[in-house]
């Protein structure tokens, strides 16, 4: 297994996720979406490309990406969708669906899932499900899914019940992060996509953490050189795991730091822009470290040590901050027991003995549970 980022002659890193037959690469580097095309070419099962992608990506760079289609030459088309987290929908998913199939759609076609984590995960589960499966590859750009949902094969569409309730496993041929593209994200959403950086840190790796410490503000704040050595270093924990355990039967679960608590508050606010995923993996965390100093798992200087380092790059850390919800623990607590992650009505939890030594456990009470909650709700 290849799990540490690598040069090429292009400068370029390389991360390979190892999975047999199913192997494949994330490029990590600058301007990669003008070489697109001839990068892409020699994973492609044909000759022909549709591109899945929103109306915000669209009008920035569409037509850059096209352009390196055109000049490998590849067969190509564009679909283009709303933005925003409200298209990983149903009703998106059929329309989605139906409009690749009047487009005589093949099994040979490769989708190419061109956006954030909405569109890597809407188009991933259409290739997943598309004539029982077809040929796809990610073009991530958000820092969100470049360092997370574009790697390791999890797509999905929210449904009422909850965040990521449909979905399937399902591999892409190749993972293309082009770091250059995050300057044109928002601070907020670049700061999103830093909460899931700082989670590997978190979950396993003391020393990237301490990195971050001394790195972070440079990484927002526009640093190239910060930027593509955190995509890779995040990635490449992301690779490794996956390579063990593809589907979550264990190990890939410490992947879900934050997200228990994280998922809960998005449902709350309905999946809407008041509250972007990783601001609520961010918050997540933080209830995570609180409960795991509660349990008298983890010192309370590595939980305070955290969400130090969260406050100090910008990110919000209580949900009380979000103007205008009305929170309620009881409320949380009912979609908590609505996760994915729940078995035998026990709510699973990644908890901490300190920063870098994650673990899974069911074993948690629930007064310490609301207690935390209880907490992180107070004004």
């Amino acid at each position: 297994m290849n799990a540490s980022p690598a040069a090429t002659q292009s400068e370029s890193r390389r991360v390979t996720v190892a999975l047999g037959d199913r192997s494949y690469d994330i490029l990590i580097g600058e301007d990669l979406i003008g070489r697109a095309g001839r990068l892409i070419k020699p994973v492609l099962a044909g000759n022909r490309v549709i591109v899945v992608t929103d109306e915000s990506v669209a009008k920035l760079h569409l037509d850059k990406l096209t352009g390196s289609l055109t000049e490998a030459g590849l067969d190509h088309s564009a679909i283009i969708l709303p933005p925003g987290e409200g298209t990983k929908s149903f009703d998106h998913y059929a329309g989605l669906m139906n409009e690749l199939l009047a487009r005589g759609l093949e099994r040979k076609t490769t989708i190419l899932a061109f956006g954030g984590g909405v569109i890597g995960d809407l188009a991933g589960f259409a290739a997943a499900t598309a004539l029982r499966g077809i040929p796809f590859v990610q073009i991530p750009t958000t820092l969100l899914a470049q360092v997370d949902s574009s790697v390791g094969g999890k797509t999905a569409i929210n449904v009422p019940a909850g965040k990521n309730l449909v979905g399937a496993f399902y591999q892409p041929r190749m993972v293309l992060a082009d770091t250059r593209i995050l300057d044109s994200l928002p601070r907020r959403e670049l700061l999103a996509g830093y909460a899931e950086v700082v989670k590997y840190g978190a979950l396993g790796d003391l020393e990237f953490f301490e990195w971050l410490e001394k790195h972070g503000s440079a990484l927002i704040g526009g640093d190239h050189a910060a930027r593509a050595e955190a995509v890779a270093r995040s990635c490449a924990a992301k690779a490794a795991i996956v390579a063990q355990d593809e589907r979550e039967g264990g190990l890939r679960a410490l992947l879900n730091l934050g997200h228990t608590f994280g998922h809960a508050l998005e449902s709350r606010l309905g999946y809407g822009p008041d509250l972007l995923h990783g601001e609520a993996v961010a918050m997540g965390m933080a209830m995570a470290f609180s409960l795991s100093v509660r349990m008298g798992l983890c010192s309370g200087q590595d939980a305070e040590r955290l969400r130090r380092h969260m406050a100090a790059v910008g990110l919000r850390l209580k949900p009380t901050e979000i103007a205008g919800v009305g929170w309620d623990t009881d409320d949380l607590v009912k979609r908590m027991f609505k996760d994915k992650k729940v078995e035998a009505g026990r709510i699973t939890f990644i908890l901490a003995r300190g920063l870098g030594d994650a673990f899974i456990t069911a074993d948690v009470g629930e007064s310490d549970l609301r207690a935390t909650l209880d907490e992180a709700l107070a004004d």
